[in-house]
């Protein structure tokens, strides 16, 4: 070298000289060999695991039969559990607390989402552990190992720190990560997870031992609900509370170590005691559960296994509704007779989900019936139906809300229906013989429109009323001739809240709105106003605290008693109530309005009332003076004669008159004769009753005699009727012809001695 010159151009340019052609193709041949060396070492390792991985396949990933039912709002109503009674939940990352997740990757596996199933630093310490100590010190497992662990039944069996356990642990862990996405890797951890006993994901731990779902996780319950499956028998909350509290705070110290959580947040986390309650199933709408879970068996997607359950069916119900029905019935249990039962169905009109259903009243009680579903049972639905028959005879033009009809002893062709109460009240309005629930009218009516004609309406807005076997529909229909289902009543009674647009309730959000017209808006309109008002335009009869409260409403109760029913309409809701025997004996003493409509009416103070929403009248609906009792618009009477005017609402301006025969009914005056009103009888000296004779005068046909409301006597006019009593007290006789006029008079018997 000489001295003072730089050596390093002389060092490029040699350098240069190196770098020939030649040299640059083969250092680009090395570089291809290179290539082509890791291509097929990638290759052939791809291969490799897609040899092993359908040699070796993954175990199907089910929930072993395990399913949950759960409410709108995700809340468990009913747990059925898995082949080796096991309780899951189901459930996802974004349904759970964003504590919990912290808590769980911090002190689990802080590399979830950066690792391909194994942590090679991880595995490396615990190989160097190995080989030095000759044993697993720790065994390096990340989240995805120990879901792999969970699922497999075969690492179930072995010792944990065995080394072919672990061998086969970390295949499994590259085999999920294969096949699944670190959310859905993430997801069976949160869902298999051991939670203690026989609980298992963070979802059921935390409704069981911390009676909360898991999204709402303070810091402490999400620390100790992470340290929980390390060694879920001797940290359960429930026998263990001072161990689970020590491995909780381990976790929140760990969070605290590496920065996670503050030492306040953490300090503060310490303070809350680690207290469960004893681990007890607890059910809401259990036979509501069973019937989703069938139907969701036989319906809906299953899962790897035949025969095995979803694991996660959703309902439409309200949680707090549900709870707060079962307590209402709960409430009256005990003041029923044996074995009587209760169901109830609440349904929105709006969406025709169904927020609470209750198919019997104690679930707990087997001497009633527990698991008879009596929201599904058919049976006599007395004179739930009269509605629908006073809206098709509106819609029919046969009548308005004032028009004349008779309650009064009559025949149909053998037939002769009496009342509830076994009395008679004569002539009566639309509105009159609908709210009081007369029989007779409505026979009478049925007669007019056709049986066959109204069980076809009744069809189309999904009830379906049955007969015996060769039986055609009659006219004990209206009495409850044909047996129905609470279930199908209530999404008939829809109509009258919804424009005469009947729905079938839907007990899953999926289910499709099937919907199907009754009566038109008008008839339904005129049919809700007199149930829950009265009828009369110028008087309202009803009045509730609030108008979204209103509540349209009727009873009825099957021959010898056995049924007993209220339904019920109001802006937002549909509410049944069924009270009997599953078994159908009778009860004697137990009517609607006495047993079901209580607790109806108590049902609709406890539902939330929603948006008030106005009522419009439609325009088919008018209201109207008429003359009573010809049915006619005043001014329009063919004889100009108008005995009594009255306010009624008519449909589609048409005021229909009253019924042939009936309508003769202000022809001349009728007049009782023989008392006057106020009277005071007294017998003579010595006798121990009184016998009067009294008459009519201005009847046409055959007349009924009617003392306090019992026929006590009929027959030809012409002929006095000797009344003989035998009891102090009020009295009032009526007499009624034919053509439906009547007469009556009130006096007062005194002085009989007993």
């Amino acid at each position: 070298m000489e001295h003072g010159r730089d050596p390093r151009p002389r060092r490029q340019a040699s350098l240069n000289a190196a770098v020939t052609p030649a040299a640059g193709a083969r250092r680009a041949r090395r570089w291809r060999r290179r290539g082509v060396f890791a291509a097929s070492a990638l290759f052939a390792l791809a291969a490799l695991l897609f040899t092993l991985d359908r040699l070796y396949p993954l175990p199907p990933v089910d929930s072993g039969g395990a399913a949950v039912v759960v409410a709108a709002d995700g809340t468990p109503l009913r747990n059925y559990p898995s082949r080796d009674g096991i309780w899951r939940y189901p459930v996802k990352p974004d349904q759970v607390s964003e504590r919990y997740l912290e808590t769980l990757l911090t002190y689990e596996d802080r590399w979830f989402y950066w690792h391909p199933g194994v942590n090679p630093v991880a595995l490396a310490r615990a190989g160097w552990q190995w080989a030095t100590n000759r044993r697993i010190v720790s065994g390096g497992s990340t989240l995805t190992m120990q879901v792999a662990r969970l699922i497999d039944p075969e690492l179930a069996g072995k010792p944990s720190r065995s080394l072919s356990a672990k061998l086969r642990q970390a295949w499994r862990a590259v085999q999920l990560e294969m096949h699944y996405s670190k959310d859905e890797i993430l997801s069976l951890y949160l869902t298999h997870a051991p939670m203690g006993g026989i609980v298992e994901g963070v979802e059921m731990g935390s409704r069981l031992w911390l009676g909360k779902p898991a999204r709402d996780l303070s810091p402490a319950e999400a620390a100790m609900l992470t340290a929980l499956p390390q060694a879920p028998s001797r940290l359960r909350p429930d026998r263990h509370p001072e161990a689970a509290q020590a491995a909780r705070d381990k976790v929140l110290d760990r969070m605290v170590e590496l920065g996670r959580w503050t030492p306040a947040e953490v300090a503060d986390a310490k303070i809350e005691r680690v207290v469960a309650p004893p681990l007890r199933a607890r059910w809401l709408a259990p036979l509501a559960a069973q019937r989703l879970l069938q139907e969701a068996g036989a319906k809906g997607p299953g899962s790897r296994r035949p025969g095995d359950r979803p694991a996660l069916v959703a309902s439409t119900l309200d949680a707090d509704m549900q709870a707060s029905v079962e307590r209402m019935l709960l409430d009256r249990v005990d003041s029923l007779p044996p074995k009587v039962s209760m169901a109830v169905l609440v349904m929105d009109n709006d969406t025709l989900e169904v927020k609470a259903y209750a198919g019997s009243a104690d679930f707990s009680d087997d001497t009633r019936y527990s698991h008879v579903d009596m929201v599904r049972g058919v049976r006599s639905p007395g004179s739930t139906l009269k509605p629908f028959l006073y809206a098709q005879a509106l819609d029919e033009g046969l009548i308005h809300s004032e028009s004349l009809l008779v309650d009064a002893p009559m025949s149909f062709g053998g037939y002769a229906p009496g009342n509830f109460q076994a009395t008679f009240s004569g002539p009566v309005s639309v509105a009159q013989a609908l709210q009081r629930s007369l029989n007779v009218p409505a026979v009478d009516l049925l007669d007019r429109i056709g049986p066959s004609r109204f069980a076809s309406v009744m069809l189309a807005g999904g009830v379906r009323l049955r007969l015996p076997a060769g039986a055609q529909p009659n006219l004990s229909l209206i009495l409850g001739g044909g047996g129905t289902t609470l279930e199908e009543l209530v999404g008939a009674y829809r109509a009258l809240a919804r424009g005469g647009i009947a729905g079938r309730p839907r007990l899953r959000a999926e289910q499709p709105v099937v919907e199907s017209r009754m009566m038109s808006p008008g008839a339904a309109w005129i049919v809700r106003d007199i149930l829950e008002g009265g009828g009369h335009p110028d008087r309202p009869f009803y009045q509730s605290g609030s108008p979204a409260r209103q509540l349209a409403w009727k009873t009825g109760t099957s021959f010898g008693f056995r049924d007993a029913w209220a339904v019920g309409v109001t802006d937002r809701w549909t509410i049944g109530v069924w009270v009997g025997r599953p078994d159908g004996t009778p009860n004697p003493g137990f009517f609607g309005a006495n047993v079901a409509a209580p607790l109806l009416q108590d049902i609709v103070a406890a539902l939330p009332e929603g948006a008030p929403q106005f009522r419009t009248r439609p325009e088919t609906v008018q209201a109207a003076v008429t003359c009573w009792p010809l049915g006619y618009k005043l001014g329009s009477v063919p004889s100009g004669a108008c005995p009594e005017q009255r306010t009624a609402w008519i449909l589609n301006e048409t005021a229909p008159p009253s019924f042939a025969g009936y309508a003769d009914a202000s022809q001349g005056p009728l007049r009782l004769q023989g008392v006057a009103t106020g009277s005071v009888l007294r017998p003579v000296p010595g006798a121990r009753q009184v016998a009067v004779d009294v008459e009519v005068e201005g009847a046409e046909g055959e007349v009924w005699w009617m003392l306090d409301g019992r026929v006590v006597s009929h027959g030809a006019p012409g002929h006095p009727f000797k009344l003989v009593l035998a009891g102090d007290g009020r009295y009032t006789l009526t007499v009624m012809d034919a053509q439906g006029r009547h007469d009556s008079v009130v006096f007062e018997i005194a002085g009989v001695t007993p």
